[in-house]
């Protein structure tokens, strides 16, 4: 094999790969509002591990991350998500975490409703528990804060790189996220 990289080259090619993840993600947040408390912008990190004859490369975010960026289906429809490997309702998730999520983003954004027939705001709990329900039953549109980044990163590595360790975009998305 040609042009084979050496095990510097590759720890730098994989470094160069992951720092370009970081800061298009985050820049991906930022420019799509999903950065409120920016728990999600600080998670993300990259760990690169090198040795002869392989390497580890684990991109890490909080757990939330892959929901906001392939989306969720709702529990009624798919629309917002048909792509999407996760659907609310069935029963694998955390009991409690879209609710706990959306009350601390209300808060957080000071998002109060108003009551249709008095015209007075409801409470931050009362617009919480009504996003919810929307959010629950219609799902979460994909971002792709991390997916664009990742597909466009993985196309600029080395070709040698590729062929080296045999690498497959699916295979090695699959197993290269992992949740802090």
């Amino acid at each position: 094999m040609q042009g084979m990289l050496k095990q510097n080259e590759v720890n730098d090619v994989l470094s160069k790969f992951g720092k370009y993840m970081v800061t298009q993600s985050r820049a991906n947040l930022s420019r799509k509002d999903k950065n409120v408390k920016k728990t999600l912008y600080n998670s993300l990190a990259y760990s690169v591990v090198t040795n002869k004859r392989s390497f580890s490369f684990s991109f890490l975010m909080e757990d939330y991350g892959k929901f906001q960026d392939l989306g969720v289906k709702g529990a009624t429809s798919s629309q917002k998500a048909p792509n999407s490997p996760y659907r609310f309702g069935s029963g694998t998730g955390r009991k409690g975490g879209l609710t706990s999520g959306i009350r601390d983003w209300v808060n957080t954004k000071k998002i109060q409703f108003k009551d249709r027939e008095t015209g007075r705001f409801l409470s931050f709990e009362q617009t919480a528990n009504l996003i919810t329900r929307s959010v629950y039953h219609k799902g979460i549109t994909p971002s792709r804060f991390f997916s664009k980044p990742f597909e466009a990163g993985f196309a600029k590595l080395p070709d040698e790189l590729i062929q080296a360790y045999g690498l497959y975009l699916e295979n090695f998305l699959k197993f290269s996220i992992n949740e802090k």
